[in-house]
Order: structure tokens, then C-alpha cells, then sequence
């Protein structure tokens, strides 16, 4: 008997390492590779869209801007060329929602300092009062990493457009002008093609999890 199982321990063997094999490729082939939405204006609550785009079904993209971060110097599109980035809206006198945002913002800044693919934008709702040397001393206090995060300011008609049209983000108040908006807490998942692959809750830790599961399956996607 010892012989018999002697002489078939090398046939045991390679047949064990195969029948893993073959499970393993029909495992692979019956559970595709999870891949994000890419969100279109008409899948976002129109109250967080322009009217000029609500029924943009496909082909949304960020638009163009030209912006001034905490260090004054410009920031534009090509400076998230090729980069997935995480974008919010905020400003640094809010007591309610913003400063837990920034601070589930720095907590992904912290995981994403060494990913060269990564970076996090954060666009002020207020630029009459959020100026460079504001942006600045917020920054210093919440331990920025500049060549990671940018604060940026501008025109306040440019930012509200770049929210109500690009990032699909924001709120009118109407009671203020075309112009005065209620940011949301949203946080915004942008890839490669400066199109929208997510929205989370920026207060919530739960959201900020699935954020960076989804990060991590965008990365494996754009490779």
C-alpha cells in the first residue's frame, strides 16, 4: 500500500496544483473586474446642477480653470494632467460642516503623501474673504502638504460655475444672485479624464472608507 501511494504522490501532487489553477481562472472569469460609474449631470440631483447642463447624458467633463492657491501661485487643469484628484468645496471661517471635511481631507492626505498619482483640490465658496494670505495660514494650521493639496481662490463667478457645472456640486440659494451658492459636503472623485467617478459624503467616515476603496479600484482601472 505504502508503495502505491509512493508511486502516485508526484501524480497527487501536480494535479491538486492544476485543480487550484482551474478554480482559480474560472473563479477570475465569473466575477468581472469592478470598475466605478462615470457620472453624467442627469444621474446628480438637479438641484445640484446648472440648468444649462441637467440633461447632459454623456461626455461631461471638468472644465478648464485658472485659479490661485495658498502659496499664490496659478493653478490650472494642467496641473492635475494625468492625475486622479479628490475635490471639495469649502471656506476657512465655516463652523459647521468644513472642518470636518478638512479634516477627513488631511487623513487622505496622509494615505495619498507618497502616491505620485494622487492629488486634492480645494476650491473656496468665499473668495472675498479666503485670499492667499487666508488660504495660507489655514493651510499652515491644518498641516498642507502644498505639493499635494492646493486651496485655491479666484473669481468667485469661475468657482461657482466650476461647482454648479463642472463638479455638480453645490447649491443655489436664491436669495443671493446667480452667484451665491450652499456647498455641499461632497467629496469628488476625478480620474484621468476629468470626468467624475464618485461622490461621498465628506463628514462621514464610512464614506471616506468607500472613497478610498474606490480610489484604489480607479487606480487599477486607469492602469
Amino acid at each position: 500500500m505504502l508503495k502505491f501511494f509512493a508511486r502516485y504522490k508526484t501524480f497527487a501532487i501536480v494535479f491538486f496544483i492544476l485543480s487550484v489553477i482551474i478554480i482559480y481562472i474560472i473563479y477570475t472569469l465569473k466575477v468581472p473586474n469592478e470598475k466605478l460609474p462615470v457620472y453624467q449631470p442627469d444621474m446628480v440631483n438637479a438641484e445640484l446642477v446648472d440648468s444649462t447642463v441637467q440633461y447632459v447624458r454623456k461626455y461631461h467633463k471638468i472644465a478648464d480653470f485658472d485659479l490661485v492657491n495658498q502659496n499664490g501661485d496659478t493653478i490650472t487643469e494642467e496641473d492635475y494632467k494625468d492625475k486622479i484628484y479628490i475635490a471639495d468645496f469649502f471656506f476657512t471661517t465655516c463652523l459647521t460642516i468644513c472642518p470636518i471635511m478638512t479634516d477627513h481631507m488631511i487623513k487622505i492626505q496622509e494615505k495619498i503623501k507618497n502616491d505620485d498619482e494622487v492629488l486634492l483640490l480645494s476650491h473656496t465658496v468665499f473668495p472675498v474673504a479666503d485670499s492667499v494670505p487666508v488660504l495660507k495660514e489655514y493651510a499652515l494650521e491644518k498641516g498642507v502638504i502644498d505639493e499635494k493639496w492646493n486651496l485655491v481662490t479666484g473669481d468667485k463667478k469661475e468657482i461657482y460655475e466650476l461647482a454648479r457645472k463642472s463638479y455638480l456640486a453645490t447649491k443655489s440659494t436664491g436669495d443671493g444672485g446667480p452667484y451665491d451658492m450652499i456647498h455641499t459636503e461632497n467629496f469628488i472623485l476625478v480620474d484621468k479624464n476629468r470626468q467624475i467617478r464618485g461622490f461621498y459624503d465628506g463628514t462621514d467616515p464610512k464614506a471616506i472608507e468607500s472613497l478610498m476603496h474606490d480610489l484604489k479600484v480607479l487606480k487599477g482601472e486607469q492602469h
